[in-house]
Parts: structure tokens; C-alpha cells; sequence
């Protein structure tokens, strides 16, 4: 028994009637592209927010969270249409965006449990989608997965005020065990790519640097402005149609475009654009690597990707720099990056099993002298690729 479903048996004196899986993502190369429509590579892990509930005949949905102390309540009919500033929102936001299609009647009980510290593995879009299971469940709903996707990715974009992509949930729905997911974003089309039968055995490890984050409160949505401001400033130097700044992106420009007139960018723009074309040619290279089995080659495209998020995409803290320059210094590790936004949170490595615990031991030492003041929060958790979520 889980412990969310033991804190539902503690509060409400009887067994939870259900469980609900969304499992976390990584992204070991494409991150910093979904926002303008770039391609993307991704794996579900087999941790990830479990929800234990019951329905409520009478519109209500009551919310505990194992990692929050307060507990979260609303109506199906009446929800805030502004976020509140706590760890619900998404919830809130998931039953307006699920209300606006569908009759709700019923609500639930429910406890929110992750299975891995916060940030940087998508645990929002884990919730969201959690979320979305159960109350579709409870009320008889079973959404395709490009609306569930599309409906989640709004909550981010238009109730919490976070300028994402759709990669995330892409990952948390398409994902499948011992695959790799390649994404287009611009059309939604997608692959599963099989494990190649000469590829090596391989751990996901994860490395939590101790440090939570916000994405809203964080500088994700300035680098997505100056990313579309490249694109717009592209089109008009080179005579390109544009219209909405909202509606601009990237892929709308050719990379010949971009070579031709980046040197007559902003620096920080020129930056934003550099990382997004060079992660786009990593994205179909580290495909391909993938398709014949090269982890090798796979995991130095993933080590480029994260480089370049540092210098290109500037993103990174303190702590996920070290530990992004850490990782390339330890055998064992075929590549890796700090996860999600990058500004706080935890880097994700593909490694070798036979060196699991020489690189915990590695990376937990080097990391610890550097921040001495992290010892007790920092973690190494070691995943394996599973199957996204399911309705």
C-alpha cells in the first residue's frame, strides 16, 4: 500500500476506491525547443505522482498532497478563475480546462503522493495529468490523448502563466518502455523508437540537487520571449510575412535565414536562436543514434544539448553546473543535462549499470564539497524507462 493511500485510509476511515499514475519525463535532448515548435526526444520513468481517491456524489474536490501541508477545496462548477498561489493551481486549472468540454457532476477525495523531490521532471504536467485521470474517471470521461495534451498544456500556458511547450505531457502520454519517443511539436506526429538489440544496458539516473523551483517565478518565460523575438526579428530582416508576436516561432524560419542575418541580432537573442537550431539538428541526430543503437553517440548528443542550454539558452544554477560538469567527468555516464527549465531542480544521466554505485559514490562526494550546505537534501535515485499514462 502506498502512503497516499494509507493518509486517504487515516483521513476519511476507509479504503481510497482508486489510484492514479502519471509517471515524471526526462528529455535527454530537445529541451528549450517544444515553445517554438521544435522536435523533441523523451522517456517516461517508472516514478511519478500517484493520486489515491474516491468520487464525491456532490461536486466537491477535496485535495491533500503528501510533500504540502495545506489542503486545497472547490466545486466542478465554481472554480476560481485566477490562480490562488499555491500548489493546487494546476488541479483548479485542470477542472476549468476539463469543465470548459465536458459535464462534470462529481468531484473527489483525494492524496497526492511523488514518488521523487521536486523539480525538473515534469511533476507539474505529473499532477496535472494525475489529476485529469481521476476526474475523468469519476466521471465517465475518456478524452483522446492529443486533447488531454492539449488541455493540459493550457493549464500551464493560460492559468498558472508558464510559457511551455508541450513536451512534457507529450512525454507523460506517448512514452513507452524501452523506447525513445521522437516528437515533432509543430504537428504532433511522433515515434516510438525501439531499443535496438546491440544497445547496451543502461540506468536513468537521477541527481537532485536539493534546490526546488518555480518555473512562473523563474526566468522561463524571458527566454521564451527572446526566443520568439529572434524569429521575429528574422522575418523582417529578411522580408519574411509576419503578424502576431504571440503566434511567432523558430521553426518558421529556415536555418539558411538564420545564418544569413544572426550576427544582426541582439546578443541574448542570437543566443536563444543558436541553441534552438543547433538542439533541432542534436534532436534528429540523437534519433538516429537511438535507431542503431549507439548509446554512445546518443549520450555525448545529450551532454552537447546540456552544454549548450548553459551557454546558449543560459540557463543552469549554480548547483546544476557543478553537477552537469560533474557528470561529464565520471565513467560511466554516456551523457546527461540538467532537467526542465534548468534554474533549479536535478540533472538526468544515462548510464551504466555496472558503475552505479562508483558514480553515486563519485557524484555525491564531488557535489557535497561544493555545497557542503546541501548535505540531507541532495539525492541520486536510480529509473528505468515505463509507459506513459494511461486513462
Amino acid at each position: 500500500m502506498r502512503n497516499c493511500e494509507k493518509r486517504f485510509h487515516k483521513i476519511y476511515h476507509r479504503d481510497a476506491a482508486a489510484l492514479a499514475f502519471c509517471p515524471y519525463r526526462i528529455c535527454p535532448i530537445g529541451a528549450h525547443s517544444d515553445h517554438n515548435m521544435g522536435k523533441v526526444t523523451g522517456q517516461a520513468i517508472d516514478k511519478g505522482i500517484h493520486i489515491a481517491y474516491s468520487p464525491k456524489e456532490n461536486g466537491v474536490i477535496e485535495l491533500c498532497s503528501l510533500q504540502f501541508d495545506k489542503r486545497a477545496q472547490w466545486h466542478v462548477a465554481q472554480v476560481p478563475e485566477r490562480r490562488q498561489g499555491d500548489w493546487a493551481d494546476y488541479l483548479r486549472g485542470a477542472t476549468l480546462e476539463l469543465g470548459r468540454r465536458y459535464p462534470l457532476t462529481r468531484g473527489l477525495s483525494g492524496v497526492i503522493e511523488g514518488s521523487l523531490p521536486i523539480g525538473g521532471l515534469s511533476s507539474s504536467a505529473a499532477v496535472t495529468l494525475s489529476f485529469f485521470s481521476a476526474l475523468c474517471a469519476v466521471n465517465g470521461l475518456k478524452p483522446a490523448a492529443p486533447e488531454l495534451i492539449k488541455m493540459a498544456v493550457a493549464v500551464e500556458n493560460n492559468y498558472v502563466g508558464v510559457s511551455s511547450g508541450k513536451l512534457d505531457q507529450s512525454c507523460e502520454i506517448y512514452s513507452r518502455k524501452n523506447q525513445l519517443l521522437y516528437l515533432d511539436t509543430l504537428d504532433d506526429s511522433y515515434e516510438v523508437i525501439p531499443t535496438h538489440p546491440s544497445m547496451p544496458a543502461y540506468d536513468i539516473m537521477i541527481f537532485f540537487s536539493g534546490v526546488e523551483r518555480t518555473l512562473a517565478g523563474s526566468a522561463f518565460n524571458m527566454r521564451v520571449d527572446e526566443a520568439r523575438s529572434a524569429a521575429y526579428a528574422l522575418k523582417a530582416f529578411s522580408g519574411m510575412p509576419y503578424g502576431k508576436f504571440a503566434e511567432t516561432n523558430l521553426r518558421e524560419v529556415s536555418r539558411e535565414v538564420y545564418e544569413q542575418y544572426k550576427n544582426r541580432l541582439p546578443e541574448t537573442w542570437r543566443r536563444r536562436a543558436e541553441h534552438w537550431y543547433t538542439e533541432y539538428a542534436r534532436v534528429e541526430a540523437g534519433a538516429e543514434a537511438w535507431r542503431r543503437g549507439d548509446l554512445v553517440a546518443f549520450g555525448r548528443l545529450s551532454f552537447e544539448s546540456g552544454r549548450s542550454s548553459i551557454e546558449n539558452w543560459e540557463t543552469g544554477s549554480p548547483e546544476l553546473k557543478t553537477l552537469y560538469d560533474i557528470m561529464t567527468h565520471t565513467d560511466g555516464i554516456y551523457g546527461g543535462r540538467f532537467s526542465g527549465a534548468g534554474f533549479k531542480g536535478c540533472c538526468m544521466a544515462l548510464t551504466d549499470p555496472a558503475f552505479r554505485e562508483s558514480i553515486t559514490e563519485k557524484v555525491t562526494a564531488a557535489y557535497l564539497r561544493e555545497f557542503p550546505d546541501l548535505k540531507g537534501k541532495f539525492s541520486v535515485h536510480v529509473c528505468q524507462s515505463a509507459d506513459g499514462v494511461s486513462l
